[in-house]
């Protein structure tokens, strides 16, 4: 069965226990061995099916004790609070990876979470500047998190690093930082000056709607 039409356009900000750049994104293993952190978007503009869920935005902390593609990890949610309820059903539908294209972002996470603590409804600060490279995130009582451009140990000058995909299953460019990060919700970690990353991102049922060349016309930047 065909599955809704949803489309997703937004802000995108992660937070890992690796060191900075995350060895996972060029296939080599997480730096300790496990992976914890959090994952956060804001949708400028979207949409599943009628349900308008424009200035929406989500957020989950999550574990793996190991690298992601081995499974077993633990996913905490959380769904803004001004979500009402059609709102929330669309997002949990989009969520699941239900009837989305094998190998795209949710249906891998689909696969890979064995464990789904009980979502919450809260509201979530969010706060995102892709050019100075710096965030914030908090949702009282869950998670709280902030990123700063990673600096030259020697010079403190900020260094830019930027990671890009073109066959992504996330993003296409990321704009590397470096990212303070607490869980202390179900989902506990204490990153320090680890991994972070923000990127704009445009999804839907299968994948990243734009190639990379139509993402470079749409996201230009000097």
């Amino acid at each position: 069965m065909a599955g809704r039409d949803w489309r997703i356009e937004g802000k995108y900000i992660e937070y890992c226990s690796c060191d900075l750049g995350c060895p996972c994104e060029s296939m080599a293993d997480p730096t300790q061995g496990l992976c914890t952190g959090l994952v956060a978007f804001k949708i400028d503009k979207g949409h599943c099916d009628g349900v308008s869920l424009d200035g929406l935005v989500v957020a989950a902390t999550f574990f793996f004790p190991r690298a992601i593609h081995h499974g077993h990890g633990v996913m905490h949610p959380v769904i803004d609070e001004r979500a009402n309820e059609a709102q929330r059903e669309a997002l949990f539908y989009i969520l699941s990876g239900a009837d989305q294209k094998v190998g795209t972002m949710f249906q891998i996470f689909s696969t890979i979470i064995e464990t789904i603590k009980d979502p919450v409804f809260a509201k979530i600060t969010f706060e995102w500047d892709l050019d100075k490279r710096t965030s914030r995130i908090e949702v009282p009582g869950i998670v709280r998190a902030s990123s700063e451009p990673i600096r030259n140990p020697v010079t403190n000058e900020e260094h830019r690093m930027l990671t890009v995909l073109p066959d992504g299953w996330v993003f296409h460019e990321a704009e590397n930082a470096a990212g303070v990060a607490k869980g202390i919700g179900p989902i506990k970690f204490d990153l320090n000056r680890r991994h972070s990353s923000l990127a704009n991102v445009a999804w839907g049922p299968n994948g990243l709607i734009h190639s990379y060349d139509e993402y470079k016309k749409k996201y230009a930047r000097p």
